[in-house]
Parts: C-alpha cells; structure tokens; sequence
C-alpha cells in the first residue's frame, strides 16, 4: 500500500492503515520527540500523544508538499504546545554575546554524547536550540512559535551554545569524552 492509500486509510480511521503509517514513520518521529524531550520516557510519550494527534488532524493534510514534513510539523508543534502550558517559556529576557561554535572532532564523539547533553539543556534552550540549529527555523519563526520575542530567541540560542560549548570542552579537557563507535 502506496503512502497516499495510507493516508486515505487513515482519514477513514481504518486501523490497519494506522498500524502501517505507524510503523512507517514512528523510527523518524520517535528522533524528532527525543531532540524536544527532558529524556526517553518523555519522548515515547511524545510520539504516542503525537501520533494520536496526526491521527486527528490528518483530514486537514491536503496532499501538497511531504506527509512526512506535516507530520514532523504537528509532532513538534505538540509538543511545544506541552511547555507553554507548563510556562517554560515566561523568562527574564537577557542579553548574551555571540558565543563561538566549539570545534568538536566528529570521530571522537559520539551522537549518544551529544544527544544526552543537548536533553540536558534547560527546556527553553534546547527547543530554541533545536529548532533553530537542528530543524533550520528563522528565530522569526521560532519567536512565532514560542510565543517569545527575537531577541528572546537570539538570547536562548546563545545560552545553550555556551552551555554546551563548556561542557564539551571540560569534557574534552579531562579526556572524558565518550567516543563515537
């Protein structure tokens, strides 16, 4: 069955075609909930509470542009709308200086590493950081999204770079780094 049939299956609640757009896209958007969430618990319940929300809304998914990107889109959009209720995102505006990127060597760190101190950043940094980094939003786009001003954006970004910046060079220092396999 053909990702359009899916769709349609899943737009008249059949759940075989559910079960399959599941299995088809929960590797991915299991990846999406991580970068977002405190830690792996977080994220299965993320991916569940997601899908059952694209399961929802699917009707409104018009066949233009990728299925998989409108899916990824609600996923996010889900949980972000998660810590607006938990008032992640009312902060004191700071003003931070650019920080500059630290030079980590692709071979001696492993993604598990990075993924685990990028879950450690305060929630506001991580998702700015996410969505601005990872995800190539405009911090317009991200201060629409998260209901925060430019430079709040701007402020945050720059605070989870020199949050993970010392981290990773303390960790370089003392030789501690876990390795990539």
């Amino acid at each position: 069955m053909g990702i359009e049939q899916i769709i349609h299956g899943c737009q008249d609640k059949n759940v075989v075609a559910q079960e399959q757009l599941y299995r088809l896209l929960a590797p991915k958007l299991f990846g999406v909930c991580l970068k977002y969430s405190r830690n792996q618990v977080e994220a299965e319940d993320n991916l569940q509470d997601g899908f059952l929300l694209i399961f929802d809304k699917i009707h409104q998914f018009q066949f233009k542009g990728s299925f998989e990107g409108w899916a990824k889109r609600v996923v996010i959009n889900n949980v972000l709308q998660k810590y607006r209720t938990e008032g992640v995102f009312e902060i004191v505006h700071e003003n931070i200086p650019d920080v500059p990127m630290v030079e980590v060597d692709e071979e001696s760190v492993s993604m598990d590493y990075l993924i685990n101190i990028i879950q450690q950043l305060p929630d506001r940094y991580r998702l700015v950081f996410n969505l601005y980094v990872i995800d190539d939003y405009s911090h317009k786009e991200i201060s629409e999204m998260l209901n925060i001003t430019i430079g709040t954006s701007k402020s945050n970004l720059a605070r989870a770079r020199m949050i993970l910046k010392d981290k990773i060079e303390t960790q370089q220092a003392n030789h501690k780094l876990p390795t990539a396999k």
